[in-house]
């Protein structure tokens, strides 16, 4: 038998509040049960028009070693952040495998999970209510409004 979680993460330290529930979840799981951590982080894609490039210099720029380079950038950050906490989860048993993507976060988290037969995925919200959700949207709303295969676990960060 086989338990596989995804566990989108943002960088943040709300972001991480699904991580203490999981390594829980899993430390109680039988001994001889297959489990696996996925850390997922979802990058935005890069576009050249989004960097500081003052607009005199950006007609002898290389838009597309621009954004190669600012994604191979972007990716080693986030490799080196999953990898950190992948260190932190120290559950006998548990693989911890990191993923970083490209795209829109809510879809990327879905197509993700499907895509390795995720048994569950865990995430974090950052609790926000009113208008901070209306201009900044929720990621965990659309995967729970999106995702229909794979359950999801939503764990509220604490307030600082």
């Amino acid at each position: 038998m086989q338990q596989k979680i995804l566990v989108p993460l943002d960088g943040s330290k709300v972001g991480e509040a699904a991580l203490p529930v999981v390594k829980e979840m899993m430390s109680k799981l039988a001994p001889d049960m297959q489990k696996e951590v996925i850390l997922l982080q979802v990058l935005q894609p890069v576009e050249a028009t989004n960097l500081a490039v003052p607009p005199a210099e950006y007609a002898h720029v290389n838009v597309n070693e621009i954004n190669k380079t600012e994604k191979e950038r972007q990716e080693k950050e986030a490799r080196e952040y999953l990898e950190r906490v992948r260190q932190s989860i120290d559950v006998s048993g548990v693989s911890v495998v990191p993923e970083v993507v490209f795209g829109h976060a809510a879809d990327e988290i879905v197509k993700t999970a499907e895509e390795a037969g995720a048994d569950l995925i865990a995430m974090s919200t950052h609790g926000r209510s009113g208008i901070g959700r209306w201009v900044f949207g929720s990621i965990t709303d659309k995967v729970l409004r999106h995702e229909e295969s794979v359950p999801v676990m939503v764990v509220r960060a604490k307030k600082r």
